[in-house]
């Protein structure tokens, strides 16, 4: 007996980011799966499909951050019930799109008896039942190695390049926060046609936690290139407490820089962040929805683009088996 298969193409969303979620869909042309997620009286979070995913090409959509009523491990632990649901229900392959991926700083030991907490969670989803990962802009590139499967590393670069393109000074100075993204730097530089700098950063650890949570202050010691008489960019993966890009502009600033200007894929925006960034000497600060931004969040100089484009592409490039790669003319791997 033979049996011609067919692929069935599921796109279900946790309750953490439903724009993106609602974005995506649009842009597939495919109608977000049905779901129904709920937290009972003490925390714990349940999840149960709405119809039969049995033989499906599954993608469960969760940005891993905090909101109203939900933690960021809470949004975690919910992709992962969804992914244990799913792999129970018999689809045939799931995948983890997670836009932000959560705890992707705690990479490596730093320091002894430090966890590398970048690598439990990408054990947790590969245990789940989860087969494929989708992120964007990972900390690191090596956290790619730290799931047991296929792992899609997608790039916000395309979407915060045609925006400086259309907005900033041709003569702009890309610059890098500090000396970890000076490769990140050279490939916007690259795009952009114009010269890199990089911010000298110094990092200063804090007691038990500083008044604002945080475990180290941030000090711009001086800058490496030429940034007297001309704007500034600085270039960086995410920004939390904003501790780092602050430093740099006023750095910069310090330097001779006309303008500064900031641009990053994740916008965390913890504690002090947006304060900071109100007072610091930044024209705009120009960021992706990979994370929800929130009414108290949002401020005059901020600038939210879209990622909608980049993950559907993807997911449809991963269901139909071609190159994620070419969508970024390879320079996701760069």
């Amino acid at each position: 007996m033979e049996l011609v298969t067919k692929k069935k193409l599921l796109l279900v969303a946790g309750r953490v980011h439903p724009e993106l979620a609602t974005e995506i869909s649009e842009r597939l042309g495919v109608p977000l799966g049905q779901i129904e997620l709920a937290s009972f009286p003490n925390g714990e979070r349940h999840c149960r499909y709405g119809e039969s995913i049995r033989g499906a090409d599954l993608f469960i959509l969760q940005t891993h951050d905090t909101i109203e009523g939900c933690t960021i491990n809470d949004a975690i632990m919910e992709q992962l019930i969804m992914v244990d649901a799913a792999r129970r229900a018999s689809a045939k392959r799931i995948t983890v799109v997670a836009p932000f991926f959560g705890y992707s700083r705690q990479d490596r030991k730093a320091t002894g008896r430090e966890p590398i907490t970048a690598k439990l969670i990408a054990n947790l989803f590969a245990t789940a039942g989860a087969k494929r990962l989708v992120s964007i802009d990972l900390h690191s590139g090596q956290i790619q190695g730290f799931f047991d499967g296929p792992v899609d590393h997608l790039t916000a670069m395309p979407v915060l390049v045609d925006w400086m393109k259309a907005n900033l000074p041709s003569n702009v100075v890309v610059v890098s926060p500090d000396s970890g993204r000076v490769r990140v730097a050279e490939r916007y530089g690259n795009h952009l046609n114009t010269d890199i700098a990089m911010v000298h950063k110094r990092r200063v650890k804090v007691e038990g936690a500083g008044p604002d949570g945080e475990q180290s202050t941030v000090e711009a010691k001086g800058v490496v290139g030429q940034v007297e008489g001309r704007p500034c960019v600085i270039i960086d993966d995410m920004i939390d407490t904003a501790g780092t890009i602050c430093a740099a502009a006023e750095q910069l600033k310090a330097e001779g820089a006309t303008e500064v200007y900031a641009a990053a894929t994740h916008g965390v925006l913890s504690g002090p962040a947006v304060d900071r960034l109100k007072n610091a000497p930044i024209e705009k600060l120009v960021i992706t929805n990979t994370l929800p931004i929130p009414p108290e969040k949002d401020f005059d100089k901020l600038v939210v683009l879209s990622v909608a484009e980049i993950l559907a592409d993807a997911l449809d490039a991963v269901f139909e088996d071609q190159s994620v790669s070419d969508i970024f003319a390879g320079q996701n791997h760069s």
